[in-house]
């Protein structure tokens, strides 16, 4: 926040910002924070823009909770994923979105970590598709050794039915192949073992 001494660049002054399609109001938000914060939002309130001077900015791109979370974190430097163990997941998934739509990488960062330490029997698939989607090659090798290693409490936590997207199916499918494969080879090789010895 040092960057915000002497840089007469900077907006003054508060903005309310109204989200989603209900426009839900984000109230009080100081300009000048958000700026040093977020290239995005330096840009939106920079000199020569409409948005410089309003009183309320309407963004129609998110959600009331996870853009709050954007917000408290660029004031507070905290991150809030909320308390439901099963939501924390989805809103880290929405945060980072806005982290990388806002261009906050270090947001980002701490969004993609929780996602990896969120990841469990009922969450590994979900987390897996939203992996493919995103093209986050890290979580989605974690999730899929973390399907392979933990089949049966995937399966019983009913997650697999709740697949979606065909490529990811495939991927799966390809992981159990590969193996069943390995394991015969094991097999194989035991046999070997026993009839030499």
């Amino acid at each position: 926040l040092g960057k915000l001494w002497g840089d007469e660049t900077l907006p003054q002054g508060m903005v309310t910002f109204l989200v989603g399609d209900d426009e839900e109001r984000v109230e009080h938000v100081t300009k000048a924070v958000i700026c040093v914060r977020s290239v995005v939002f330096r840009t939106m309130f920079g000199i020569g823009m409409k948005e410089r001077d309003a009183a309320e900015v309407t963004l129609r791109k998110t959600d009331l909770a996870t853009f709050t979370a954007l917000v408290r974190y660029l004031l507070t430097d905290q991150l809030d994923l909320g308390e439901e163990e099963g939501g924390r997941a989805q809103r880290a998934l929405d945060l980072r979105e806005l982290a990388q739509m806002y261009q906050v990488p270090r947001l980002e960062l701490l969004c993609a970590q929780a996602l990896q330490e969120s990841v469990g029997p009922a969450s590994a698939v979900p987390l897996l598709e939203a992996a493919h989607a995103t093209g986050d090659g890290r979580l989605l090798a974690q999730c899929r050794r973390y399907v392979a290693d933990n089949a049966a409490e995937v399966r019983a936590s009913g997650s697999v039915e709740q697949l979606r997207h065909l490529g990811v199916a495939k991927g799966l499918l390809g992981d159990a192949l590969d193996q069943v494969a390995e394991l015969k080879g094991t097999v194989a090789a035991l046999k070997g073992g026993l009839t030499q010895g």
